[in-house]
């Protein structure tokens, strides 16, 4: 995993939300991400994937934009801001895993990001759940944030999803 902070650590919430809105996102994305994939592809890996969870998750899309060496994508309930998604520069299959009940990341985004990737030809898998943000963490509900919930049941389904993905395209 690449240290996208470069170092910095966050020990508490407001620290990490700062280093969070201060990360350059496409930088993160360009050159962290794509030289940990160029490092595992020139240490033996035949094929490599990426997938992240809720920042993570828009940092996977934007990877499959700028990640030509990539080879799968697992995106977990997170978009970045859709103008910045050149869908004719994805040539990866994406699988994606969303939660219609997300105040985070909105589902009429998810749609519009569906619509993007179509227009352009991607060859994408979208799985819809009917639970709440961060619905495959199992510590959310520990958080007591009512926009997050843990949903044991479509986390394992998405698992399995992810995994039987992974499976056919990363071999």
């Amino acid at each position: 995993m690449p240290d996208l902070y470069r170092g910095k650590l966050a020990l508490e919430a407001n620290e990490a939300e700062h280093l969070m809105n201060d990360l350059d996102f496409a930088d993160a994305a360009g050159q962290d991400i794509r030289g940990a994939v160029q490092y595992l592809k020139a240490s033996g890996s035949n094929r490599v994937g990426v997938t992240g969870f809720c920042m993570g998750g828009a940092l996977t899309v934007l990877s499959s934009v700028s990640i030509p060496e990539l080879d799968a994508a697992v995106i977990w309930y997170g978009y970045p801001p859709l103008e910045f998604v050149d869908a004719s520069k994805i040539k990866v299959p994406l699988m994606g895993h969303w939660a219609t009940d997300d105040a985070a990341f909105a589902i009429g985004g998810v749609d519009e990001l569906e619509q993007k990737l179509s227009d352009a030809g991607v060859t994408y898998t979208f799985h819809r759940y009917n639970a709440k943000h961060a619905f495959a963490n199992e510590t959310a509900d520990a958080k007591n944030l009512p926009f997050l919930k843990y949903d044991p049941a479509a986390a394992e389904l998405a698992w399995e999803r992810t995994m039987a993905f992974l499976g056919e395209q990363l071999g």
